[in-house]
């Protein structure tokens, strides 16, 4: 009954951000307080003791708030990824205002990359997977690319700072252990908010989630304008479709059954109804995350498959494109400045972030 009204609980409050999120970047990002409260701010995100820190001369924070950095990766009408494209075959539009391109360039740009893990109970059986995954993930990446490793679970935890070794990046993954509950949201803040300081380098988090957040503490409003804020690229390794199978063969088995056996399993049978209707509304947030930032949601029927899916994102930080442009509105006013990146060729399909935030 606990785990019942739980996740009833979860559904409610997902349905509530769910309208809020869409009109938060409607109107710049000023979402109403009458409609969503925010809880306290998560705490610090700390590094584990045995964790080795890399600090350089790119970590001391010197931003040129007057240019915007946009990721953009172009990709034709059947999914593949388009290169060889100049400033000259794009627009961008602030606000719907075009704007003057500064400079473009592709695979000239380090990325920081933050690999996050869901420790929880859906994932903490194949952390083996994981680890092979983001093994061979860092194994992609170019030498002044970085990489940091985050597991969540009941905490947040930095299990690795950023480093440009692969050696010590295969080390920390060692550290990765089970945990209970999932604090998703809290993951996202921090990294966001605290991980990021390179200020000349793209930025991106990926995660291997199924996204359904204990209800512990930030909202995903608040996990998704953080993003926006920090300027980061979400992508999401979503398990929902694996575990979405194990419940749905579960039920399928006890509906099937004697009408005697279906009254006595009727309370696993709710539970398992209502496990369907959170993955069903947390892969509804996934999306709108990982379209707003514009990364991109990859659903693995099978955790055979994730060293793939993971040398997909690989490749896509690869072959991104890197717009800077230096916005004609001046005002900084704090607002959500909403962003449209388009090619002239209008068959391909751009994904870029909705917009950013320009601080007073």
């Amino acid at each position: 009954m606990f785990l019942k009204r739980t996740v009833r609980h979860w559904i409610a409050a997902v349905s509530q951000i769910a309208i809020v999120f869409p009109l938060c970047l409607a109107q710049g990002g000023q979402s109403k307080t009458t409609t969503l409260q925010e809880p306290p701010p998560p705490p610090k995100l700390r590094p584990a003791k045995q964790t080795q820190q890399e600090i350089g001369p790119g970590d001391i924070i010197s931003v040129d708030t007057t240019e915007v950095l946009l990721p953009v990766t172009v990709r034709d009408q059947s999914g593949q990824i388009v290169t060889g494209l100049s400033r000259k075959d794009f627009r961008v539009l602030e606000d719907g205002l075009e704007q003057p391109l500064s400079d473009l360039s592709l695979r000239q740009v380090p990325v920081d990359v933050v690999l996050m893990v869901d420790t929880s109970s859906s994932v903490a059986g194949n952390l083996d997977d994981f680890r092979r995954a983001a093994d061979g993930f860092a194994q992609h990446l170019a030498p002044d690319d970085r990489v940091s490793l985050i597991q969540f679970d009941d905490r947040v935890r930095l299990l690795q700072d950023w480093t440009s070794s692969r050696v010590q990046f295969h080390r920390s993954l060692n550290r990765v252990v089970p945990g209970m509950f999932t604090r998703f949201n809290d993951a996202i803040v921090l990294a966001a908010h605290e991980q990021f300081q390179r200020a000349d380098a793209r930025r991106a988090i990926i995660i291997l989630t199924d996204g359904i957040d204990s209800g512990r503490g930030s909202s995903f409003a608040a996990a998704a304008r953080a993003a926006l804020e920090g300027q980061v690229t979400v992508y999401v390794v979503g398990n929902n479709e694996i575990e979405r199978a194990k419940k749905q063969t579960e039920l399928s088995k006890l509906l099937s059954a004697s009408d005697a056996s279906v009254r006595f399993n009727h309370l696993r049978i709710d539970d398992l109804k209502l496990g369907l209707e959170a993955l069903d509304s947390s892969e509804r947030n996934l999306v709108d995350l990982t379209n707003a930032t514009g990364g991109r949601l990859y659903r693995p029927t099978s955790f055979d498959h994730l060293e793939q899916t993971y040398a997909e994102v690989a490749s896509e930080l690869r072959h991104q494109y890197a717009i800077y442009y230096k916005p004609t509105n001046k005002t900084r006013d704090g607002r959500f400045r909403r962003v449209n990146v388009q090619t002239i060729e209008g068959r391909y399909r751009v994904s870029a972030r909705a917009g950013y935030y320009l601080g007073k």
